[in-house]
């Protein structure tokens, strides 16, 4: 199984021979994987350099000649950094692209925390209209990048390393059912699917999967905890802890219900270690989850 970010750069030099309407703009992230691209498509591949403002202007400029731009580079510097233009060149200006980033909220620990982007869908969500997808394997990367592709909305597509051992058929909205229990409802995003389904193994839980997080599918959650004993919501994000949790209160507003936002903690983890390392230390980890989801559930008895 390749990486999603392998798979980001064959779909993405597939779909600038495909669709002439396609741009790439990068800054030097991943740009020696698409120098046969960008011989190809010389005046549709776009490298700026170390300059990711200058990322999203070009990119944003791009749409409004009617072109569907793909903007790359690390999550840190794609969202973080350059803000201000995502937020006016963007969506003040009312046109649509694609933001596809790497590095997820701790892929290269060694990085430091310049690398590491917890934050991104949390300052995402202060703007309008943004569709946000967090696949959990290559296959769903490709999938829901080339239905980012295909439309005309502002969307993000958050790639990581840590991936799912199965892909699952997801269709760029909506949550899927895996799992039907009586005592509860865990939400697992993305690349948390696997580590969710080993800590509610033998658990009287629904497990819902969520690979397209915004909009948030208030009426799967609904559904979910409409029935007897379903009022307590745990969700599992790769992300800011709590990134979630106002859209599943506001899902659920008229029903008694209590949620719980599990993600990466605000503490800056200041050793690099690894992935596993930094998801542990999160309590992100099958063992520690079983803990924190059994405790909460056992709070409501």
């Amino acid at each position: 199984m390749n990486t999603m970010r392998e798979r980001f750069v064959s779909t993405t030099s597939r779909l600038l021979d495909e669709d002439p309407r396609v741009a790439l703009v990068l800054a030097e992230i991943t740009g020696d994987a698409f120098l046969g691209a960008a011989e190809k498509h010389p005046d549709r591949v776009v490298n700026v350099g170390i300059r990711e403002q200058l990322l999203i202007g070009a990119g944003a400029g791009m749409a409004l000649t009617g072109m569907r731009p793909i903007m790359h580079t690390f999550a840190s510097f794609l969202v973080e950094r350059p803000f201000e233009q995502v937020k006016l060149d963007l969506g003040h200006q009312g046109v649509g692209g694609v933001l596809v980033s790497a590095g997820a909220s701790y892929d290269w620990p060694a990085g430091g925390f310049t690398h590491m982007s917890p934050g991104d869908v949390t300052l995402l969500d202060t703007l309008d209209g943004w569709t946000v997808h967090v696949p959990g394997h290559p296959d769903e990367a490709e999938t829901l990048l080339r239905h980012a592709v295909a439309g005309d909305d502002r969307a993000y597509v958050r790639l990581s390393v840590q991936a799912n051992r199965q892909s699952r058929p997801v269709a760029g909205s909506g949550f899927l059912t895996l799992r039907e229990g009586h005592g509860g409802v865990v939400i697992a995003v993305g690349p948390m699917l696997d580590a969710v389904l080993g800590a509610t193994e033998g658990l009287d839980v629904t497990v819902l999967y969520a690979a397209t997080v915004r909009p948030f599918d208030r009426a799967a959650l609904r559904w979910a905890a409409a029935a007897p004993d379903r009022a307590d919501v745990v969700l599992v994000e790769p992300y800011l802890a709590g990134t979630s949790t106002a859209a599943a209160n506001d899902a659920l507003a008229g029903l008694p219900h209590r949620v719980l936002g599990l993600g990466v903690g605000r503490r800056e983890l200041r050793r690099y270690g690894g992935i596993d390392e930094h998801a542990a230390a999160h309590g992100l980890d099958a063992e520690s989850l079983r803990r924190r989801i059994t405790e909460f559930l056992r709070a409501a008895c």
